[in-house]
């Protein structure tokens, strides 16, 4: 029993290991999309998927050629490291934790799903809606391969009842990603620079409906901006009354100074006519946010799940 026990640990600490490297390889691969759209490298092995313009290798004078062929490249590394870690899932978790699995192969057929779309944008040559797609899809896989993670490491632990942390830690994951679609969409409709001006848009105007559409998208996701920052407040109000746990406190703390980071870069990269390095880093700040709000949603829930189960076995005992 003792070997069993041993052989199951080192599975799941490698599974632990081989998720949050497939993780952060994922991360890099949605600030690497970043750097291929603000250096409109997105056609640049042309709309020829999954080879480069018909070729193997690009150019060597193509510089966008390469961006793009580099993206896709890392992109198939995160698909091997996806199918050791669904391999590894799949030997320690199948009987033992089948939640850990069911994350991974949502992660794999998100992964799936992400080259599809990725095709989808080359081929049709980069519609706003599949661009937008193919990003959302990429967050999902993200949070997938963190909560796998998180459910296979996290000891839950007793937290108070009565409170809302674990509604707000859901509500705010939820705006992430809304910021992140509608920031896709600015991107994707070519409204990135429809409004010059920050925090409002021309001339001191809140909405600027006499300006097009284009400046109305891009101030829709200012507005998302805006309400994710107060709902982060209220979440953090809520975990300083709440909660004594550190990590929880963390979380919530370092999930609002990513936020404000995305928020000033946004700012930068509208005030700098839309500098690639301030796209890129945006991007990964906004990704940043999403994570660690994933990761406290996850432990919120394993920890109110491990409550509740505490109370009706002392239910029982009574």
């Amino acid at each position: 029993m003792a070997a069993i026990k041993n052989r199951h640990d080192l599975s799941s600490r490698t599974f632990v290991s081989l998720a949050l490297i497939t993780t952060f390889l994922t991360l890099g691969l949605i600030v690497f999309g970043a750097v291929v759209r603000v250096t409109d490298s997105g056609l640049g092995c042309g709309s020829s998927w999954p080879l480069c313009d018909g070729t193997i290798i690009p150019p060597l004078d193509n510089l966008t050629a390469w961006i793009e062929w580099m993206h896709r490249l890392f992109a198939a590394l995160i698909g091997v490291f996806g199918i050791i870690t669904l391999v590894v899932a799949w030997r320690a978790y199948r009987q033992n934790n089948p939640t850990v699995l069911w994350l991974t192969v949502a992660g794999a057929v998100l992964f799936a799903v992400q080259s599809i779309l990725g095709a989808i944008v080359v081929i049709f040559e980069l519609p706003p809606t599949f661009v937008t797609l193919h990003l959302g899809t990429a967050m999902l896989l993200l949070a997938s391969l963190l909560a796998a993670a998180v459910v296979a490491w996290y000891r839950p632990r007793r937290q108070p009842t009565g409170d809302y942390v674990r509604q707000l830690a859901y509500l705010n994951a939820v705006f992430a990603l809304v910021i992140i679609l509608t920031g896709a969409l600015v991107r994707g409709a070519g409204a990135t620079l429809a409004c010059t001006e920050w925090p409002l848009c021309f001339e001191n105007v809140l909405w600027p409906a006499s300006s097009g559409q284009l400046a109305m998208i891009h101030m829709l996701h200012r507005f998302a901006v805006a309400a994710l920052g107060i709902s982060l407040l209220i979440l953090i109000w809520q975990v300083l009354a709440n909660r004594q746990d550190s990590l929880v406190r963390s979380l919530a703390m370092g999930a609002f100074v990513a936020y404000l980071l995305q928020a000033g870069i946004g700012a930068l990269y509208v005030l700098s006519a839309a500098g690639p390095e301030w796209g890129a880093a945006h991007v990964g700040m906004a990704a940043l946010t999403w994570a660690l709000l994933i990761i406290l949603s996850v432990t919120e829930s394993l920890d109110s799940a491990s409550t509740a189960h505490n109370q009706l076995e002392a239910q029982w005992q009574a």
